[in-house]
């Protein structure tokens, strides 16, 4: 990947949330169960970790989301400006908790319980309440922990003033024909992808968004570049950490994007990312920083 001259410039709407985790010996099933070899606390949400992601990967980053006026609401908020994040479109609620994801973690995979709470009051009015910081963004990143409709009306705005979009769907939901035809980027989980796409083969699905979708599965990343599939992996360690991988990866791709890389460098360097959030415990913990890699 080739950095250039210019500090890029990251809009991240989404969610935030403290993850409690519970690492035990196997999953419990109903009516099971089992003793946790330990409990962590970390912080998380999809969109906390992408602003955190691409923040320390050098780009100037504001974050838009919400959080109750609770001790984890100020955590977060004291945490996202220790990253260099700007929080100043962070809406407070008094009337909800700050969201909590709640994780059992064994043999490197994990079953997550989130509590969206604070993060499914944010709305359109916030959204457009920060209208002025689209206008310069280089790159806006959205994901699927806050409501639709509020993820509908970023990327209309976005487009309004001619930003690029990226949309990391998940958790899994329906898309609208809209709102894939307006993102310019997409990225999927393959365990995923039924959802999200109503049960469209891999292939076909892939090949209707050219350099668009980028399809994961732990860390290997497919896509069509309108001519061929590409496949690019990097294999971590077995039981290795998996939470955050997806963010890591879209904030890699994204701070590769905005340095005007082509796609194959972002999805590679996206990929490099997602490999060192892999090997420390915690969504946010392992985010490298830009000097953690070498350079052309």
């Amino acid at each position: 990947m080739k950095l250039s001259t210019e500090q890029p410039k990251i809009l991240v709407v989404g969610s935030s949330s403290v993850d409690l985790v519970l690492n035990t010996e196997t999953f419990p099933y109903p009516g099971h169960t089992v003793m946790a070899v330990k409990s962590e606390t970390f912080f998380g949400g999809k969109g906390a970790n992408q602003a955190v992601g691409t923040s320390r990967l050098g780009a100037s980053v504001y974050f838009i989301g919400c959080v109750g006026m609770d001790p984890h609401g100020q955590q977060i908020m004291r945490n996202l400006v220790d990253e260099n994040v700007n929080v100043g479109y962070v809406v407070e609620s008094e009337d909800y908790p700050t969201g909590t994801a709640y994780v059992t973690a064994t043999g490197g995979e994990n079953a997550i319980v989130v509590v969206p709470a604070a993060n499914y009051y944010l709305k359109t009015v916030h959204i457009d309440h920060a209208e002025r910081l689209f206008h310069t963004a280089d790159l806006v990143l959205i994901q699927l922990e806050i409501p639709m409709e509020v993820v509908e009306h970023t990327v209309k705005l976005a487009k309004k003033h001619q930003r690029k979009v990226m949309l990391y769907a998940a958790p899994a939901s329906r898309l609208s024909e809209e709102l894939l035809e307006n993102v310019d980027f997409i990225v999927a989980k393959s365990n995923e992808l039924s959802v999200v796409f109503e049960n469209k083969d891999l292939d076909e699905v892939l090949r209707l968004y050219p350099n668009k979708l980028f399809v994961r599965d732990n860390n290997s990343t497919t896509y069509f570049n309108g001519t061929e599939m590409r496949y690019y992996r990097n294999d971590h360690e077995e039981g290795s950490n998996k939470m955050g991988m997806g963010d890591a990866f879209t904030s890699g791709f994204a701070v590769a994007f905005c340095h005007h890389n082509p796609v194959d460098a972002c999805v590679k360097f996206g990929n490099e990312v997602s490999l060192k959030v892999a090997k420390i415990r915690g969504s946010q913990k392992g985010l490298p920083c830009l000097d953690d890699f070498r350079f052309e």
